[in-house]
C-alpha cells in the first residue's frame, strides 16, 4: 500500500485537496481531527499533556508560540497519533492512502509512515485571507520549504485546484 503525506502550511488548501481525494474514493487520515479524537478516547492522555506542558489543557494553544511546550506536547501526543494512524491504515483496502498533516514532513518520528509527499502551497496573502490565525502559527508550521515529491500551487479558483489534483493523480 502506498501512503502519501499531504502537507502544507495553515490555510494552504491541504484540507480541500483531501476533501477532493476523499470524494474520489481515496482513504484520507485527517491528523488534526483524529488527534482531537485521541484526547477523548485515550485514557489519561489529557492529564499527561497537562503534566508535560505545565498548564491546563484548555491553554493548549500556547504551543504555537512556545517551542519548549510544543516539543513537550509532541513527545506525549506523537506516539499516540502514530499508533492510531498505523491501526487506521491496516483497516484500509485501497492501493493508495493519504495522511493529511501540516507538520509530519518536518518530524523524524513520522518519516517511516509515508512513501511520497504532496506539498500544497498558497501565497501568504491568500493564506492570511483564508484564516486569520495563519500569522500567529507561521513559526510552528513551516512546511512550505520541505522537499516534496509533488507540489500543487493553490493560487487560483477551486476549479483550478481540482484540475491540479487530477493532474497529480495522473502522475501518482
Amino acid at each position: 500500500m502506498k501512503t502519501v503525506l499531504v502537507t502544507g502550511g495553515i490555510a494552504s488548501g491541504k484540507s480541500e485537496v483531501c476533501r477532493y481525494l476523499s470524494a474520489k474514493g481515496f482513504p484520507v487520515y485527517d491528523s488534526d481531527s483524529r488527534t482531537k479524537g485521541l484526547y477523548v478516547s485515550v485514557p489519561g492522555l489529557v492529564e499527561r499533556i497537562e503534566e508535560a506542558i505545565g498548564l491546563p489543557f484548555a491553554q493548549i494553544g500556547i504551543i504555537f508560540s512556545d517551542r519548549s511546550r510544543r516539543e513537550a506536547l509532541e513527545a506525549v501526543v506523537f506516539p499516540e497519533v502514530i499508533r492510531d494512524f498505523e491501526a487506521w491504515r491496516m483497516e484500509q483496502e485501497a492501493d493508495t492512502v493519504f495522511i493529511e498533516s501540516a507538520i509530519a514532513a518536518e518530524k523524524t518520528q513520522f518519516r517511516r509512515l509515508y512513501d511520497k509527499i504532496l506539498l500544497v502551497r498558497a501565497p501568504l496573502q491568500k493564506r492570511l485571507e483564508r484564516n486569520p490565525k495563519t500569522a500567529g502559527r507561521l513559526a510552528a508550521q513551516s512546511p512550505q520549504s520541505i522537499r516534496a515529491d509533488f507540489i500543487i500551487d493553490n493560487d487560483g479558483s477551486l476549479e483550478a485546484l481540482h484540475a491540479k489534483i487530477e493532474e497529480f493523480l495522473k502522475k501518482l
